[in-house]
């Protein structure tokens, strides 16, 4: 799904639903918009965000589908969903490097002309090494495996929340203060929900029960894997539950056609979580 089709199937789905409640809460990099969309009352608050990854636009998909199940349901507390983090990232991969506006030459270069596995935001930045949660250490194993500057993936910027799609997922964070937050990647089917010494007592309790309700295991993630991540900031922040969940298997993008496999399970996972945000 590139970003245009998600922003016609998000007004199709306001005109189906004209209670659906949908805000923007700031601009990629390329001017953007950054969606939101609202469902329940209460309390508790869950946070559920995907496309950090521009080649990993099915998790959109997912969670447009996830929305639709809840429009008109009455939840026992809130829920906010962000289909995509990165629009300028998806529309990348999904166009080219002509979809890179003023960094177009950048992203052409650096990408040889081919953005097929495309991660980054519009100037070669990865969203999700881009968080302040062991940046500095993060950075350091990155230049080590010689990244040093923007490219398609894994370059966490020249600092912490140096990309304005960050930013503003941060900002959102903070003034919302969600209960619990969950990313969603592709692929491999497992949960992370660890990160240092903040990671609450009951996240493997919640992480436990996702796994039972997917199927999916219960994993640690591994070298540059480790730190600048949406889950690991947020932990850190507010020592409260977040977990990044990599949905299905096989190889990166995966097929829109995945989708119908993935979402009973994904689906279930959350249905079972609604009642049980700490």
């Amino acid at each position: 799904m590139d970003d245009a089709t998600f922003q016609q199937q998000l007004l199709a789905l306001k005109q189906e639903f004209p209670s659906l409640r949908t805000t923007t809460f700031g601009r990629s990099l390329l001017g953007r918009p950054l969606y939101a969309l609202r469902f329940g009352k209460g309390q508790r608050h869950l946070l559920l965000a995907g496309a950090f990854h521009g080649m990993e636009h099915l998790t959109t998909s997912l969670l447009l589908r996830y929305s639709r199940s809840l429009i008109g349901e009455l939840l026992p507390c809130r829920v906010t969903i962000i289909p995509m983090v990165n629009p300028d990232g998806v529309a990348i991969q999904t166009g080219g490097w002509q979809k890179a506006g003023r960094f177009g030459a950048l992203v052409q270069k650096i990408s040889h002309g081919d953005t097929t596995h495309w991660q980054a935001n519009g100037r070669g930045v990865d969203l999700n090494h881009n968080f302040d949660a062991g940046w500095q250490d993060l950075h350091r194993r990155e230049q080590e495996s010689g990244i040093t500057g923007p490219g398609p993936t894994r370059f966490g910027g020249l600092y912490p929340e140096s990309e304005p799609e960050t930013q503003a997922l941060c900002q959102l964070c903070r003034k919302e203060q969600f209960s619990l937050a969950i990313a969603f990647h592709s692929q491999g089917e497992e949960i992370y929900w660890e990160y240092g010494p903040y990671t609450p007592d009951i996240s493997l309790q919640i992480a436990r029960e996702m796994a039972k309700r997917s199927g999916y295991a219960l994993e640690n993630p591994q070298g540059l894997a480790v730190g600048g991540g949406m889950k690991d900031w947020f932990i850190c922040a507010f020592h409260r539950p977040a977990f990044t969940v990599e949905v299905g298997k096989g190889k990166n993008p995966l097929p829109e056609q995945a989708l119908e496999e993935i979402y009973p399970k994904m689906k279930n996972m959350l249905d079972a979580l609604l009642c049980k945000t700490p």
